[in-house]
């Protein structure tokens, strides 16, 4: 009985640890444009966090990093960081950190 009950609660728990509430968007512009895959950007005062729609080649005088695989401005915060522009690596932006640190640095 004690196990089942210790089953329940856990089962009870998990989805609720796996949701993040406590990220502030403030001081944050989110975009996101509908195409089959959505278009997404986070922008913060020193730069942008980007979906895999956009390279950072194009990110001339701009720090962006860019994370793939996401369909929401949510799950860009759990997504690693697959490219860093120039400006975003002297920022202190690298590649495999989440979306929500390379945003963080920029909001600073």
């Amino acid at each position: 009985m004690k196990r089942l009950l210790l089953l329940i609660l856990l089962a009870f728990s998990i989805p609720t640890l796996a949701v993040d509430t406590t990220f502030d968007w403030s001081g944050l512009e989110r975009s996101k444009i509908s195409l089959e895959a959505p278009l997404l950007i986070v922008k913060g005062s020193l730069g942008f966090l980007g979906c895999g729609y956009i390279n950072t080649d194009s990110c001339i005088d701009e720090a962006c990093a860019i994370v793939s695989g996401v369909n929401t401005h949510d799950g860009m915060l759990k997504a690693s960081v697959k490219a860093v522009s120039k400006d975003a690596t002297e920022l202190g932006i690298e590649v495999g950190m989440t979306g929500a640190e390379a945003i963080e640095v920029k909001a600073q």
